[in-house]
């Protein structure tokens, strides 16, 4: 940081001119090399993978929430500027730093989420594509008892159970793979519901939930997340919200008259998913994914 004191540095024998100079996330980086894009583009906005995707969410204020799921699911919440101490092991992380003011979150990741579709679809051969999964989700009227827990890599937030192994339960000779994929769908809600809970064990109020990445194009998977976080849930028009949000850091830098209300105000919606399901009917699937997550966690 720009403040540590000089006795701090001096402990660990760092010269003040070696440290790399902090920047707000919309500044002037640099200029990029004309031989990589034929002309000497400035650089002006800078910010990490999830933190991109929150500012092109428009999550400005404490308790907006963006998920996204791509291969892993990652979820952010604003918590303004004050960096909360998760005490449901979430990280603690930066969210941006505009005008020399820093602004907090939280994050919580999920290992796999998309990596399970593609599971089903290039190792075991149950589906020739991704797109397949809502229809075959749609056509069954329920999961039939079929939890599945996607621990192909571990687990992460809230578990942090790097040793834990997939498993899939309640499997009978009337199990198939429809109940396969849709119990692959239905595991990156109840993983998306461990990080809400773990949110709301710290005290901080979602406000808005908003989701990006390839899996959202499944309109059955939306709805059913809908469904277990008891909210309703925003797919925005651009989904590529990463690069929209490096983007928009860039404009702000460019034109100093934009400001993050000018940029919030640009989000729109293309579609929202309110939840529907049945507060007892929510409660028994929750509870059915509890015990197979416990069970996981014990035995793996």
């Amino acid at each position: 940081q720009n403040d540590w004191d000089d006795e701090l540095l001096a402990l660990f024998d760092v010269p003040r001119a070696g440290l790399p100079l902090v920047m707000d996330c919309a500044a002037e980086f640099g200029i990029c090399d004309d031989s990589l894009f034929g002309a000497d583009l400035p650089i002006r906005g800078v910010a990490g993978d999830q933190q991109a995707a929150a500012i092109g969410q428009g999550c400005f204020k404490p308790g907006a929430l963006k998920s996204t799921y791509g291969t892993g699911c990652f979820v952010i919440i604003n918590t303004g500027d004050k960096a909360v101490a998760s005490k449901n092991k979430l990280l603690t992380t930066i969210g941006y730093r505009l005008d020399g003011r820093t602004t907090y979150a939280l994050e919580g990741s999920i290992f796999v989420s998309g990596a399970i579709v593609q599971w089903l679809r290039d190792s075991m051969k149950l589906i020739a594509s991704a797109d397949e999964t809502e229809a075959i989700a749609t056509a069954q009227a329920g999961n039939n008892n079929v939890y599945m827990v996607p621990a192909l890599t571990g687990l992460g937030a809230p578990h942090w159970a790097p040793n834990a192994r997939g498993a899939i339960y309640g499997i009978t000779r009337d199990t198939g793979p429809a109940d396969f994929v849709r119990a692959a769908l239905e595991s990156v809600a109840y993983q998306t519901n461990d990080l809400f809970a773990a949110i709301a064990g710290d005290g901080i109020p979602v406000s808005v939930v908003r989701v990006d990445g390839g899996m959202t194009a499944n309109d059955w998977l939306m709805q059913f997340l809908a469904d277990i976080i008891d909210l309703p849930v925003d797919r925005p028009v651009v989904r590529e919200t990463t690069a929209l949000g490096a983007a928009m850091l860039a404009l702000m830098q460019s034109d100093p008259s934009i400001t993050l209300d000018d940029l919030a105000n640009r989000w729109q919606r293309d579609v929202s998913f309110t939840p529907t399901m049945d507060a007892g009917d929510r409660n028994g699937l929750v509870a059915e994914w509890n015990q197979a997550m416990k069970r996981t966690l014990t035995e793996g």
